[in-house]
This record gives structure tokens, C-alpha cells and sequence, in this order.
């Protein structure tokens, strides 16, 4: 089975390992019996789905959930249940590996147009009246 992340990339489920945990936090009895929290690991650098633009970027992304193999690994508690946990994990994988797909947006220069320079120049020479009237006069 797969996971979709957009039209061009599709993870393979094989390429998710899963370890179930205990978790920290509210529970009662049930966190000291139950391994909910989810720690999803998915080897980035090594992985023939992610096209070689895409692997860089989420990693860069990734930042300290990225291990220096390139295993990128996201833990998941915030819920009560494993299954919800589960989901939330993979889900913030998908939102990873999607905003890492997206196109840089190239910034596009552009010049200040003569009235906004103008403005600027009169709000220094107001600001430096304002200043120069503060000074106290020569004795």
C-alpha cells in the first residue's frame, strides 16, 4: 500500500517502520500498561520515493527530528489511543514531506518607486528637526 503526498510522490508503507512505546503524560493506569505513543521512523536519505530535490529539502525541514543517517523520526503521544496516535504520526510525516515538495517561490526585484523614496527622505529630515530641536543651545 502506499501513502499519497501529491500527484508526483507516493510513499511505499514499507518504507515506514512503526514502534510502539509508552507514553508519558495523563493516562491513569493505562499508560503504565499500554505502549501508545507511536515512534515512526522513515529513512529519508535512502529512499527511492522522494526525488533527490525533495530528500534534501525534508531533511533540512526535518531539522533535529532528522537523525545524521538521514532517519527521520517523528513521536507521536499527544493522544490517548495507539491508533490515533498512529494516524497523527503519519499524518505529520505527509505534511513534511508535502511542504518540502512545494517549488521555492524565486523572489523578484523590485525597485522603490520615486514617491516612496520621497517619503522616506522627508520622514529622515522631519525625524532629524525633531532631534536637532531637542539639543539644548550653546551657553
Amino acid at each position: 500500500m502506499t501513502i499519497k503526498i501529491n500527484d508526483q510522490i507516493a510513499l511505499d508503507e514499507s518504507e515506514i517502520e512503526e514502534r510502539f512505546v509508552r507514553a508519558s503524560g495523563p493516562g491513569g493506569q493505562n499508560v503504565n500498561k499500554v505502549a501508545t505513543a507511536v515512534q515512526l521512523r522513515f529513512d529519508a536519505a535512502r529512499s527511492p520515493s522522494l526525488p533527490e530535490r525533495v530528500r534534501a529539502k525534508v531533511l533540512r525541514l526535518a531539522g533535529t527530528r532528522a537523525t545524521a543517517s538521514g532517519v527521520i523520526v517523528i513521536t507521536a503521544e499527544r493522544f490517548r489511543s495507539q491508533s490515533r496516535n498512529r494516524a497523527d504520526a503519519r499524518l505529520r510525516l505527509v505534511e513534511l514531506v508535502r511542504k518540502a515538495a512545494q517549488p521555492v517561490k524565486r523572489r523578484r526585484a523590485t525597485v522603490p518607486t520615486r514617491a516612496s523614496r520621497e517619503r522616506r527622505i522627508e520622514e529622515k529630515k522631519r525625524r532629524g528637526t525633531l532631534k536637532r530641536n531637542r539639543r539644548s543651545a550653546p551657553e
